[in-house]
């Protein structure tokens, strides 16, 4: 069988998405020698995804997101003969000669439109079009599967859920040299709570600030708040708030930190916080459990399905709850200790080779 694999957006963002096609197509690499894959990737784009013979790479000219994608795209697809098309970024060409299936990762863009920019309106603004041009859809989550069922009409059966997982670098590093060169290199003095996540109107980042606000003012904890995420959209709101609550010596953005990095931030760090208002799945809380790091998460959409058990819940709304549950986190010993505990057995639980066999049968049984 010959199975396309957009990854387009590969070359745009190796964040989200991006490494959800990368971690996607590596464990399909592991497992499947047999099926053809091509991976379309953009013409200016120098990843080598996989290496591997069964694995083949076509640059395409038409870029993602593109205005005028659904016309172009189709003539660039026509010519491969594939039996099943993988658009992992929502939207398919609606004219193919092949099976379709899409993963949804979130309907952010329906529940939150006022955090959308114009641009990104326009394009997932086409999702009422996708679903019904699509064969099958992958969900990351049950909540997202509820929220396609729901938003979009979409019939159950025509709904697969596939837990994503975390990036199997991240694991438990017991190097104190190595945690101390990290901090140095991101000039992050002592211990330090933790952010992870694009800053974007949707993951909160102000509750937490103020949140932060009233931890160094009720509880004079002694850690710094570390921000590592590039800057999305409608970001200014955070820069400012930083301003207005005089939190200028104390929070360290990073900006886009890359993994190798990473791995070593969320060793280091006391606690990871997210406080996202929706997530489809939500990486980061699992990366920092597989890490060995206690987390702090909203209480919403597919966040306790992630977590289950292994991290404190709060309302997203609640600064003082959730300045409370960091504060729990950092003062109480025995409760760091069970957190810590219970992410690891719960990261566990989620494999990228699992999500790979569960994605090539659901290619089989579209294309077979």
């Amino acid at each position: 069988m010959r199975i396309g694999i957009d990854a387009r957006l590969v070359h745009y963002s190796q964040a989200g998405i991006g490494q959800y096609i990368l971690r996607l197509t590596e464990a399909l690499a592991g497992i499947d020698h047999e099926d053809e894959f091509v991976l379309l990737q953009s013409r200016k784009d120098r990843t080598i995804i996989v290496n591997q013979a069964n694995f083949r790479r076509r640059s395409l000219w038409t870029p993602s997101h593109h205005r005028l994608e659904q016309w172009v795209l189709p003539l660039e697809i026509f010519p491969l003969g594939l039996d099943v098309l993988h658009s992992p970024d929502f939207i398919p060409p609606f004219r193919r000669n092949c099976r379709s299936v899409i993963t949804i990762h979130d309907l952010a863009f329906l529940l939150y439109p006022h955090f959308l920019t114009r641009e990104s309106a326009r394009y997932y603004g086409q999702i009422d079009q996708a679903v019904r041009h699509t064969d099958h859809i992958i969900a990351v989550s049950e909540s997202t599967k509820g929220d396609i069922v729901r938003l979009l009409g979409v019939a159950e059966d025509r709904i697969t859920v596939i837990h994503e997982a975390a990036n199997p670098t991240y694991r438990p590093i017991d190097d104190p040299k190595a945690l101390d060169e990290i901090r140095r290199k991101y000039e992050i003095v002592g211990d330090f709570i933790l952010f992870v996540s694009t800053i974007e109107p949707r993951k909160n980042l102000p509750t937490l600030l103020r949140a932060y606000r009233q931890l160094l003012d009720g509880y004079r904890p002694g850690v710094k708040l570390a921000v590592a995420g590039e800057r999305g959209w409608l970001f200014h709101e955070v820069f400012t708030l930083v301003e207005e609550l005089d939190l200028g010596e104390h929070v360290v953005f990073l900006g886009l930190v890359p993994v190798k990095d990473l791995l070593l931030l969320y060793n280091a760090a006391r606690l990871l916080v997210h406080p996202s208002f929706y997530e489809g799945f939500g990486l980061p809380p699992l990366e920092a459990m597989a890490c060995g790091t206690p987390v702090v998460v909203s209480n919403v959409s597919s966040l306790p399905e992630v977590v289950g058990d292994a991290a404190l819940l709060v309302d997203p709304n609640d600064v003082s709850g959730l300045t409370l549950a960091i504060w729990r986190v950092l003062s109480d010993e025995a409760l760091r200790r069970k957190l810590i505990e219970r992410g690891l057995e719960r990261a566990k639980l989620f494999s990228w080779e699992r999500a790979a066999r569960e994605t090539l049968a659901l290619y089989h049984r579209l294309g077979g």
